[in-house]
């Protein structure tokens, strides 16, 4: 098939917007670091975007706030104009779609109908359950309803943000709509959670372009999440961690320790036992994430967090010592229990 007759690629979609060939590779090396790949297996990436045809994507909203799609915009590398102009067809979404009402739910039916096993599926947001999910409802129907029907034909379904993922504070006690994230409602379906409140933007893009670039999903933990973005805890690559390996705590806010920088385990920071891409990756470009700006990690991305609390409340060292393993003098000396 000549590269007329074929769906176009997102080279192509590139080249029709007065993209040359070396910005092209730039993009492709650049979209490659972002999602963690040896520079061996950026020709991979270059391939799949001269040759791959662009996934459509159906984006559904839930019970949620939007802040996955706020971030989502705001990625940098990849930005997302070039995910969603680019390398995707996102052809539902009714947070960013002109279209409304029955016109936009023909498209959904139709991509489902036209395109079975071709589309990825992405969900922001959970679905009530109690009293048949009326507590979400679209165009007359349950979003509990319009889940499993979008699902069912779905290339892919990627679960975005903590409520998607594992409930959020829709699921928190004692979650009078009955609310469940997506891996509940689809049983026997794989589904790449994604969680945080929200995920960071690259995390969003990243997992896109790996389904584009190789066809396949990316290695998933037991909980369902990429490993290239959640295999280790925030603290295990903190900007603090020397200060918690040395014993240096913050005690108060605006104390001399945080002044200094020091670790905020004493604040209550969840970092320990938090999995995700905050201190590598970080927020806004980079530029930082929330316990480089003096807030200790609240553990957005981990199930329960709204009822793992108080959130200033200093994790038990039990809990701690499980996870970091051998602790600091500072912190076996008396004086240092659990409730302190």
């Amino acid at each position: 098939m000549s590269r007329s007759e074929r769906p176009r690629s997102t080279y192509d979609v590139l080249r029709a917007h007065g993209v040359d060939r070396r910005d092209f590779l730039r993009f492709c090396t650049v979209t490659a670091a972002a999602m963690g790949l040896e520079a061996t297996l950026v020709p991979k990436v270059v391939s799949a975007m001269e040759n791959q045809p662009r996934i459509p994507v159906i984006w559904l909203h839930g019970l949620e706030c939007t802040c996955c799609s706020e971030s989502f915009l705001r990625s940098s590398h990849p930005v997302a104009q070039d995910i969603v102009f680019n390398m995707i067809s996102l052809d539902y979404d009714d947070t960013l779609q002109a279209a409304a009402g029955f016109q936009v739910e023909e498209i959904r039916k139709k991509i489902i109908r036209e395109h079975p096993g071709e589309y990825l599926l992405a969900v922001e947001g959970n679905a009530p359950t109690a009293d048949g999910g009326m507590y979400c409802t679209v165009g007359g129907n349950s979003f509990l309803n319009i889940l499993l029907e979008t699902a069912e034909h779905a290339k892919a379904i990627v679960a975005w943000g903590s409520c998607a993922s594992n409930g959020c504070v829709q699921a928190a006690k004692p979650n009078p709509t009955g609310a469940k994230p997506v891996h509940e409602i689809l049983p026997g379906r794989t589904v790449i959670n994604v969680p945080g409140c929200p995920p960071i933007a690259e995390v969003m893009t990243g997992v896109l372009t790996y389904i584009l670039t190789f066809g396949k999903l990316p290695e998933l933990d037991r909980l369902g999440r990429p490993k290239m973005f959640y295999a280790q805890t925030i603290h295990e690559k903190c900007d603090r961690r020397a200060s918690f390996d040395a014993g240096r705590f913050v005690e108060a806010w605006d104390d001399e320790g945080a002044r200094n920088g020091w670790c905020l385990y004493k604040m209550g920071c969840r970092g320990p036992v938090t999995h995700n891409s905050c201190s590598t990756t970080k927020w806004n470009g980079g530029v930082s994430f929330p316990i480089g700006s003096g807030h200790g990690c609240l553990g957005c991305s981990e199930a329960n967090f709204w009822d793992d609390g108080p959130l200033y409340k200093r994790l038990p060292l039990v809990r701690l010592q499980e996870s970091v393993g051998p602790l600091p003098a500072a912190l076996q000396s008396p004086g240092n229990g659990e409730n302190q």
